[in-house]
């Protein structure tokens, strides 16, 4: 019994080492291989939402809508709908906050077909408070082309609330943005014959000539034949073969679930404004010694208040008097090796003692030495 536990152990162990590959880098330890779905790094060419777009009026408002007199436009969208109505109002005088106008916005999803529900976002337009409470109107959504695709109405939820006082006001979130889960009906569909195609394109998400590369490759090895080719950097072309003639979904569902190992150039990114700096692990610095330093200059007043004689005609006079310092914290020189690695660059310029603000000055210095492969990108 211990000897078919030993060999079942050893079994185990043998079967987790080949699923998972190892490289070594000439500098340093081992790093794990990451591999991805194909799903996961392309999008099928012309599986794609469509944005829409809406104008409306929000009603059912307590008292937390548009001015009227300041926003012409809600005024004017309420007088033609009530016109419509067979409300005639032209010329009357219209005093109510709980009307607001509102531009409506949602995604029409793939292959979206006619009668399916899909959530809207409702933003206010005017200076209405909150749409808390509100009931949208009917809304036509608009494609880019000018035609209705789905129609919008609800209820708005929104996360935000205010509230207000003579002295003191609360706002938390953002009271005048609302959403409408399953608010609109889509009323026009997109004709997209999916499997009629003779050919499909994957559009990578993170253009990459390896990465279309590799999978070319791994199509072409699941197929058998060579059906997929890289057509460049961000499009893989793949050939309907024979046995998925007009069942393109089954081999898309195939082709999907193949593992790849993206490659991606050296990069660097940079926000300067959080001081959010990103590397990737392919980043290389050639020997380059670096050394930081900071300059205090302390400047302090200190006036001083000066007293004639007693029974004198002088008088009391405000004497200035400045202190200045200056103090430079310096740090020794750092050199970082050539080819180092990811993790051995970053805790090499930890080692200086530095911030984020000041790491990002030094990555710029060192591109700017010709010392750093790797392309930085500042946001």
């Amino acid at each position: 019994m211990r000897t078919l536990h030993r060999a079942f152990a050893a079994a185990v162990a043998a079967l987790i080492l080949s699923c998972v590959a190892t490289e070594s880098g000439a500098d340093g330890p081992y790093r794990v291989s990451a591999t991805s779905r194909i799903k996961d790094l392309a999008n099928i060419e012309g599986v794609r939402q469509n944005q829409l777009i809406g104008y409306g009026l929000v009603v059912g408002l307590n008292g937390t809508g548009d001015t009227l007199n300041n926003i012409p436009f809600t005024k004017q969208s309420l007088q033609a709908m009530l016109e419509r109505m067979g409300v005639n109002i032209r010329g009357a005088t219209i005093r109510t906050g709980n009307v607001a106008a509102v531009m409506v916005t949602a995604n029409l999803p793939a292959f979206g077909t006619q009668g399916t529900r899909i959530d809207v976002t409702v933003s206010s337009m005017g200076d209405a408070k909150s749409l808390q409470g509100g009931t949208l109107l009917v809304t036509p959504l608009l494609g880019a082309d000018g035609n209705v695709y789905a129609v919008a109405q609800g209820s708005v939820a929104i996360n935000g609330f205010q509230a207000e006082g003579e002295a003191a006001k609360i706002v938390r979130g953002v009271p005048t943005v609302g959403r409408i889960a399953n608010g609109a009906i889509i009323e026009r569909e997109i004709d997209f014959a999916l499997n009629r195609l003779n050919q499909v394109r994957l559009a990578l998400r993170n253009a990459d000539f390896t990465t279309a590369k590799r999978i070319a490759a791994a199509i072409n090895d699941f197929i058998g034949v060579n059906t997929a080719e890289p057509l460049d950097q961000s499009t893989v072309q793949v050939n309907v073969p024979k046995q998925y003639a007009g069942n393109v979904v089954s081999l898309l569902t195939e082709l999907e679930q193949l593992q790849i190992e993206p490659d991606l150039a050296a990069k660097i990114v940079i926000d300067e404004r959080s001081g959010i700096i990103v590397m990737g692990r392919d980043v290389r610095v050639s020997t380059v010694a670096v050394a930081q330093g900071n300059l205090t200059v302390t400047i302090s007043e200190t006036p001083q208040v000066s007293q004639p004689a007693p029974f004198s005609r002088g008088q009391t006079v405000r004497v200035p008097r400045t202190r200045i310092g200056v103090q430079e914290d310096g740090k020794k020189f750092a050199v970082v090796r050539e080819g180092v690695s990811l993790q051995q660059l970053v805790d090499g310029l930890n080692a200086l003692g530095i911030g984020p603000r000041d790491l990002i000055a030094i990555l710029q210095a060192i591109k700017a030495a010709g010392a750093i492969q790797a392309e930085i990108e500042v946001m």
